[in-house]
């Protein structure tokens, strides 16, 4: 083979690889500004208090929605039996395809932040880290169905 056809080769392999990255930046780019309206809606996500000791045995469920995308929804199912929670179980959310909780960054899944929760009675926990928007929409449906256990 010849030193022309050579670098000719070499020039169209960067030239493809120069197209593959240029595609794969610019689908990146497209994904952060079709999700952006979500993130600042999840960000300025406030999760309110909730009573730990008011709590009334029961069922109940709590869901939330957002208005600017959904790719975060979460609902969640809590049993509270002698004034206590005794189960939080993801129904929608941070979930795989068989139903178990995903490993979010740290290995930790919502079922961690979920602890947390029952731990400290309250809410106002530490989201997980590189995680904290789907925490936060975790939280809110479950602050939801806490909602719902106190009236």
């Amino acid at each position: 083979m010849s030193a022309s056809k050579m670098s000719r080769k070499k020039i169209r392999i960067r030239f493809i690889l120069l197209i593959v990255v240029g595609v794969a930046i610019l689908g990146t780019l497209i994904a952060l500004l079709v999700d952006a309206p979500e993130r600042q809606e999840l960000q300025a996500l406030t999760i309110g208090d909730v009573d730990f000791t008011r709590l009334r045995d029961g069922i109940y469920a709590g869901e939330y929605a957002g208005t600017k995308g959904s790719s975060r929804n979460a609902t969640v199912q809590v049993t509270v039996s002698d004034a206590k929670i005794t189960k939080i179980i993801v129904l929608k959310g941070a979930l795989d395809s068989n139903g178990k909780p995903v490993k979010l960054t740290g290995e930790m899944t919502i079922n961690d932040l979920f602890q947390r929760v029952l731990k400290t009675e309250s809410l106002q926990v530490d989201t997980i880290s590189g995680a904290t928007l789907t925490s936060k929409a975790h939280l809110k449906a479950l602050e939801l169905a806490l909602k719902q256990a106190q009236q």
